[in-house]
C-alpha cells in the first residue's frame, strides 16, 4: 500500500523535488502521502500539545524513535517545511532513498566527512528557514518493549550553533502498533499518540553546554513515553 500510492504521488514527488523552492509544496504532498497510507491501515494520529507552537518560526525537531511509523507521525503534525536528518542506510530502500537524495539529508555516522557534509547543508537548510527534524538516538533498538538509548550530540550542537528552539517529541506507542525490529513484525491497527512538548530557547546555552541541553531534551522525552494520552 505505501508503495502503491508512492507510485501514484510520484510524479508531484518528482515535479517539486526538482527546486528547493519547491519544497514546501513537496512536504504537503508527503504529508498527503502518510495520512492516506496511515489511514488506509486503520492507524490515526492523536497529538497532545504541551504550549501553542508558533509555526512561522524555525525549530529543530527530537524525537524517540521506534516504529517507521514515527516518521508519518512527525510528517504529519508539521506545520512549517521541514527535512529529515537519517542515517544512510535508508538509501537501501527505493522509496526512501528518493527522499533522501533529495529533500532529506543522508548521514554516514562513522564517517567525520560524511557527518560534517550533512551537518554543513543542515544548517544551510536551517538558516533558510527549514525544520530539521531528527531522531537523536541514531538507532531503533531490538528490545521488546524498546528502550530509549542515549542522544547523539549533532542536533544540540547545531541548536545552540543557530540559536534555534529544539521541539522535543515523544512518541508513546507506536512501537505497540508497529514494531520495527528491522523485520518490520507485527501490526495492528490503532490511535498513536504522540506528546510535543513545549519548545527549548536555545539562545540561552553556550558550547559548553551541549551535554546538559542533550541531558534536558532527553529527560523530557523520557518522561512522556508512559503518558496517557
Amino acid at each position: 500500500m505505501v508503495l502503491l500510492f508512492f507510485i501514484l504521488l510520484y510524479p508531484f514527488f518528482y515535479f517539486f523535488s526538482r527546486k528547493e523552492s519547491r519544497y514546501p509544496q513537496f512536504n504537503r504532498a508527503r504529508k498527503l502521502w502518510a495520512f492516506i497510507t496511515s489511514a488506509l491501515s486503520g492507524v490515526f494520529y492523536r497529538y497532545k500539545f504541551e504550549s501553542n507552537i508558533d509555526w512561522s518560526k524555525t525549530y529543530i525537531v527530537c524525537s524517540n524513535h521506534a516504529s517507521i511509523l514515527d516518521v508519518s507521525a512527525i510528517s504529519l503534525m508539521m506545520k512549517n517545511s521541514f527535512f529529515f536528518l537519517g542515517k544512510d542506510e535508508l538509501l537501501s530502500n527505493p522509496v526512501m532513498a528518493f527522499f533522501f537524495k533529495t529533500i532529506d539529508i543522508p548521514i554516514k555516522r562513522d564517517s567525520k566527512i560524511s557527518a560534517y557534509k550533512a551537518f554543513k547543508k543542515s544548517s544551510e537548510r536551517l538558516e533558510s528557514g527549514m525544520s530539521l527534524v531528527i531522531f537523536p538516538e541514531g538507532l531503533i533498538g531490538n528490545e521488546y518493549p524498546p528502550k530509549l538509548h542515549e542522544f547523539k550530540n549533532g542536533p544540540f550542537k547545531l541548536a545552540i550553533n543557530h540559536k534555534i528552539q529544539i521541539l522535543p517529541v515523544t512518541i508513546i506507542n507506536n512501537w505497540r502498533l508497529l514494531w520495527d525490529d528491522g523485520k518490520i513484525n507485527g501490526f495492528k491497527p490503532g490511535l498513536s499518540k504522540v506528546y510535543v512538548h513545549k519548545p527549548i530557547d536555545c539562545s540561552i546555552f553556550n558550547e559548553q553546554d551541549e551535554e546538559t541541553l542533550k541531558d534536558l531534551v532527553y529527560q523530557k522525552i523520557a518522561a512522556k513515553l508512559d503518558y496517557k494520552l
